[in-house]
């Protein structure tokens, strides 16, 4: 009987507890998101929300995380670093202990230790600054996408891939942190493999110029043989416009880093035989995923929504989600089937790997920094679309082109990338 009793009591302790630890897993799980809502970024910031509303209505719709509905709630970033922050704290002590958070780079820069203050899981969902994570090991803190290392790196291989005997190159990026860091990122790295290359001009716009007359005039008397760009948004729409207008493109070739994201919105103003970048390994006609039928499912649901095709921003946004949902899923198991903290959910975080709709990515370093392939291409007119797509696609591993845990990106340029890595039987090109 004292052994039935003890058994009993055991059974009701045991039950007690789980309900107990069941009743903390909540009805929804509130995540704020920051994204441009307004201003010129908002050209990539809008569709990015969109997808986010896509997807979280699909993932509720099979049930939630573990049967936690998701609950968006968003935060304009262009109203300015200020009330970003104002609101993120709003968020947060409201109850909001998981972000995607942000586009901007400097945004990134200012809410990563403000989330490792708050404790709030903070997935950096889109901006490329590498200065965000390197040299720092952030608890709560994880990116789901390549930095601007990576980016330009992989930039740098590709041009010398496609086009190695340019002897001079000319510089037009926006005049704040990304332009001139990209700039002095891409600048490293080609220095490595083409050493005696002539820089033959560096311009600096200002941000959200409308108007680039001037430096469109000086190149058309350079006439470098490449000119660079690592613009986006309405300023690198603005300058292909002008620079098409004034037949800037018969003179030299052009390297547009983010341009992947302006092919629909400019049409016919871009020319073919231009080298875009897609800041990642995802495109709407992604050689790999092209025909796969979840990829093609969401693209349509897309377009029906915007009357657009997804760009970066939007492929972004779906690596930040789903790299979300396999935390949380990783840290439910862990956590023996209970619902996780948020401190379990970043930790697991930072050791999954994941899909957006390109190739896994993978999510495995102390500084809570994916590793995410690189894609390319030159424009080509298209029978199908009113608009310029990319032919002759090169997809560059992240393992080429990423600095390690401990490294610099400066010092792991100038110490440890070595012009070898350009025969890299890992590089593969879609040719058509």
């Amino acid at each position: 009987m004292k052994t039935r009793l003890a058994c009993l009591l055991g059974a009701a302790l045991l039950s007690s507890a789980f309900a107990a630890h069941a009743a903390d897993k909540p009805k929804e799980l509130s995540i704020g998101i920051s994204t441009f809502l307004s201003g010129s970024a908002s050209v990539f910031g809008v569709p990015a929300r969109d997808a986010a509303d896509i997807l979280i209505a699909d993932i509720n719709a099979a049930g939630g995380i573990d049967g936690v509905q998701l609950k968006p709630s968003y935060i304009d970033e262009g109203g300015g670093g200020e009330k970003l922050l104002a609101e993120y704290r709003r968020l947060a002590e409201g109850g909001t202990r998981v972000m995607l958070s942000a586009i901007s780079s400097g945004h990134c820069n200012i809410v990563a230790p403000v989330a490792e203050d708050l404790k709030v899981l903070n997935v950096l969902w889109d901006c490329g600054t590498e200065k965000a994570l390197e040299g720092k090991k952030y608890k709560y803190v994880v990116r789901t996408q390549a930095n601007a290392t990576t980016e330009m790196v992989a930039q740098v291989l590709y041009l010398m891939k496609v086009k190695p005997d340019f002897k001079t190159l000319a510089i037009v990026n926006q005049d704040y942190a990304w332009g001139r860091d990209s700039r002095d990122i891409f600048l490293a790295a080609l220095k490595k493999f083409k050493p005696d290359v002539k820089i033959v001009a560096e311009m600096f716009p200002k941000f959200g110029a409308a108007d680039f007359s001037t430096e469109i005039s000086r190149l058309q008397a350079l006439k470098p043989d490449v000119i660079l760009s690592t613009s986006w948004g309405g300023d690198l729409d603005n300058f292909v416009r002008q620079a098409s207008q004034r037949n800037l493109f018969k003179n030299s070739t052009f390297v547009l880093s983010l341009a992947e994201s302006s092919l629909e919105r400019l049409g016919g103003s871009l020319p073919e035989g231009v080298y875009v970048g897609a800041r990642g390994d995802h495109y709407f006609l992604h050689p790999e995923t092209k025909d796969d039928a979840q990829h093609q499912a969401f693209i349509k649901k897309f377009h029906d929504k915007t009357g657009a095709y997804p760009i970066y921003s939007v492929y972004h946004m779906v690596q930040a989600i789903h790299g979300l949902k396999a935390g949380y899923e990783k840290a439910i198991k862990d956590n023996n089937g209970a619902w996780p903290t948020p401190e379990q959910v970043a930790a697991a975080m930072h050791h999954v790997d994941f899909k957006g709709f390109g190739r896994e990515l993978k999510l495995q370093r102390a500084d809570g920094q994916a590793l995410e392939a690189q894609l390319f291409g030159v424009t080509k007119k298209s029978d199908k679309y009113p608009f310029k797509v990319l032919s002759d696609i090169t997809i560059i591993p992240a393992e080429l082109v990423t600095p390690g845990v401990e490294d610099t990106s400066m010092d792991w340029i100038a110490n440890k990338l070595k012009p070898e890595v350009l025969n890299s039987d890992q590089i593969k090109v879609y040719k058509n």
